[in-house]
């Protein structure tokens, strides 16, 4: 029977431990061993956090006796991406320039997610600094894609991804600066949700590009994602009964984003939007240059303000990092202060521009991602080769950055394959219930 909690999502082992069927202390056994004994731990758990685990189950288990749960998710075990702070236990965002960072305090969301009765199963290997949608990471370690062990999961919450996907975490919590949440939940068939700039606390997480990093759920379900979102943030969480397609009218993003599909991508993409039209939904399309005025932009902003973050942490010990991402970090240094404020200040009026072009519509339509998972040999051995497949992978879901909007990503049923749906600034609610009328039809 415990094998099956493995598998089950987080909500439903909530609702077993509120039912007596499962008790806190066992689920967070299983799961601990099952995480020690599983090949590509090593590859996945930077560390595990058991004494913590069992601290916290404990304290779930006094709880559900006493009849006093914190919430649905009360003693259900979930993984963290390696940079949340947690006190006492290193956070070294996968680079080796941050070997033996012990933080004296939890990051706020884990604070809150503590409270909400969640139990810390360990942290998850990412790429480095969180500077990658691939997840290849020589520095540390590279997870492997569920659905093809020789390619990478996706980054950079590669590891949350994966923990999730070969059963060894309830759930995960990664972060999303340019698709960092959505890229590995797509490639490994997870929901995952890419909250807006904000809404969730970043106090005590490891910074990439404090203008875009945000904190969201790599879950089995969209109901998990909005119990997770709700626990993150201290808050109720959304009420999903009832939500379905009927009237619902949704956009497809063709500029660029539906550009190089490779043909599961295309195959899935397509089938996905066949069903919610059965289900009831109006779908239109539309096209905007101010996409790929926007995409053109994003190095500029991206890599002048992590540059600005890190240039002094790097520039110490450049021989420490992985050259892809050390020279992507460097690239920062060629804009000026001029270029990067001007380009901040064409985003926020594009970002004005999109909100009014995309108004009449519940969402807006999109391949997750337009590739498939790269293989993890090829992008270790071709330099061109990595510098491509992360600019692809990141570039439907970093669309969504660029507008400071919300995202959900959906498994579609093709191995690989998502869904994503996005939203206005400050919808995270309304997706989630959107996604819950989705999910079930693809």
């Amino acid at each position: 029977m415990s094998q099956d909690w493995l598998r089950q999502s987080a909500c439903d082992l909530g609702r077993g431990i509120a039912a007596g069927e499962i008790d806190p202390i066992a689920l967070t056994e299983t799961y601990l061993d099952a995480a020690e004994a599983h090949p590509f731990c090593s590859r996945i758990y930077a560390r595990l956090t058991r004494e913590r685990a069992l601290a916290e189950a404990t304290a779930a288990a006094a709880r559900a006796k006493a009849g006093v749960r914190a919430s649905l998710l009360d003693g259900v075990p979930i993984s963290w991406k390696d940079l949340f702070d947690t006190a006492g236990v290193g956070t070294e965002a996968g680079s080796a320039l941050l070997k033996g960072r012990v933080p004296d305090t939890d990051a706020s969301v884990l604070q809150a997610a503590a409270s909400a009765g969640l139990v810390c199963l360990g942290k998850t290997h990412m790429s480095e600094l969180a500077f990658s949608g691939l997840g290849l990471n020589p520095v540390t370690a590279t997870s492997p894609c569920v659905n093809d062990h020789a390619a990478v999961a996706g980054g950079s919450s590669s590891g949350a991804a994966t923990s999730v996907a070969f059963n060894i975490a309830a759930a995960g919590i990664g972060s999303d600066t340019g698709g960092s949440v959505r890229i590995p939940a797509g490639w490994n068939d997870l929901v995952g949700l890419k909250t807006t700039s904000g809404v969730l606390s970043l106090h005590g997480v490891v910074q990439l590009c404090a203008e875009f990093d945000t904190v969201g759920p790599l879950c089995r379900t969209v109901e998990d994602a909005a119990h997770l979102f709700a626990a993150l943030k201290g808050d109720k969480p959304v009420d999903l009964q009832g939500s379905d397609l009927s009237g619902r009218h949704f956009v497809v993003c063709k500029s660029l984003a539906l550009d190089d599909l490779e043909d599961a991508q295309a195959l899935a993409f397509e089938s996905a939007l066949t069903a919610m039209q059965a289900a009831g939904a109006k779908i239109s399309e539309f096209e905007t240059p101010i996409i790929a005025e926007t995409l053109q932009m994003a190095g500029c902003l991206y890599t002048s303000e992590a540059y600005a973050q890190w240039h002094e942490v790097i520039e110490a010990n450049p021989e420490l990092m992985f050259s892809e991402i050390l020279e992507r970090f460097r690239a920062g240094h060629d804009f000026s202060a001029v270029e990067y404020i001007g380009a901040w200040k064409r985003m926020l009026q594009i970002r004005q521009e999109f909100a009014a072009l995309t108004a009449g519509y519940d969402g807006i339509l999109m391949p997750t991602s337009p590739l498939m998972p790269p293989n993890l040999a090829k992008l270790e051995q071709d330099g061109a080769y990595f510098v491509r497949a992360n600019l692809l992978a990141l570039r439907n879901t970093r669309i969504g950055n660029m507008m400071g909007s919300c995202a959900l990503t959906l498994p579609t049923g093709t191995p690989s394959c998502g869904l994503t749906l996005m939203g206005q600034p400050f919808e995270d609610r309304k997706i989630l219930r959107l996604g819950a009328a989705i999910a079930p039809i693809l």
